[in-house]
Formats: C-alpha cells, structure tokens, sequence
C-alpha cells in the first residue's frame, strides 16, 4: 500500500487522516500534516473489522487550540511611545530588534503605526523598553441617550423626535 499524500510504500500499518478537508491513508510521516483520524471497536457489524490508532503517539496529532479570554489591549498611542522609549534607551531598530528577537522592519512599521502589536510582541516591547503597552479592556457604558416614558418601550417617533432640532416642536398623530 502506498501513502496517498507522498507516493512512498507504507511498511508499517497505514494511518487514516484530514488533511485539508480530505480524509486519506497516509503513512505516519505524512500524518503529521494533519488530523488523525482514530478509529475505535464498534460492535457493529463483527464481519468487517475496524482499525485502532491509538498506537500513534499523541505528539503526532495535532494539539488542540486553547481558547484564551484577552483581558488587555495595546494602547493608543503606542507607535510614539515605543518610538520616544527607544531613543531614550539609545537604541536602533536593528538593536532592539536582536534583543527581543523580532525583525527591524516589523519595528518600523510599529513604530509609524502601520501595524499594531499582538499582545505577545507588546509583552517583549514593555520589558525591553520598560514601558507600559497593555491596559485592561475598558467596559464601554452604553448610557440612556433616549428618554423612555413610564411602562411604555421605544417607538420610532421617540427616535424621530431625537434627530429634529431642539426648537423645532414635533406634530404627533392623534388615535383614533
């Protein structure tokens, strides 16, 4: 049997995988460019056997993403703070970018405000730097902009209302 990603013969047992959306037998190699997809023993039907994975080791699959809640946000102005930071400290981009691992032209673009950091490279600038990049996540209060009569909900004509000019007295339809 041969894998059907690299064309190679598959000395040992073959293994089931996604990769990019396609479910293919694949040699282990091959495997690590997806998902492996386990089999378990069903009791189905006992006239076609089913196959287990499990022998592939966990490090070949690929590990789950974990979902992180982000509490914090890069400032505002952080293209002039990182700027005046550098230049205080004496450094280049090509200094600063050797100490935190990171391109000069990434600094750059930083630094003119092109591209905003992700939290990680705004981690490694608040050390190197010793600046402050990262505040929590302001809750924005939502305040009662249109005035609500006692027991009834928003109408159209109370928005209606809030666009015309103040002096401006608005003609209400009578019920009939």
């Amino acid at each position: 049997m041969r894998c059907e990603v690299c064309g190679r013969k598959i000395h040992t047992d073959p293994v089931r995988a996604v990769i990019e959306g396609a479910k293919l037998t694949v040699c282990v190699e091959c495997s690590k460019h997806g998902k492996v997809v386990v089999y378990e023993e069903t009791a189905v039907s006992s006239s076609s056997p089913t196959k287990s994975y499990a022998h592939i080791p966990s490090i070949m699959r690929k590990p789950s993403v974990a979902q992180v809640q982000i509490t914090t946000e890069v400032v505002d102005d952080y293209a002039s703070k990182i700027r005046l930071a550098r230049e205080k400290l004496g450094l280049s981009h090509e200094d600063l970018g050797k100490k935190i691992n990171e391109k000069t032209s990434v600094l750059r673009h930083i630094e003119t405000g092109k591209v905003a950091p992700n939290n990680q490279l705004a981690n490694k600038l608040e050390h190197a730097l010793k600046i402050t990049l990262m505040i929590p996540i302001a809750d924005e209060k939502v305040t009662d902009a249109v005035p609500k009569k006692g027991g009834e909900g928003l109408t159209f004509g109370d928005l209606i209302d809030m666009n015309k000019p103040r002096g401006e007295v608005s003609r209400r339809r009578k019920l009939s």
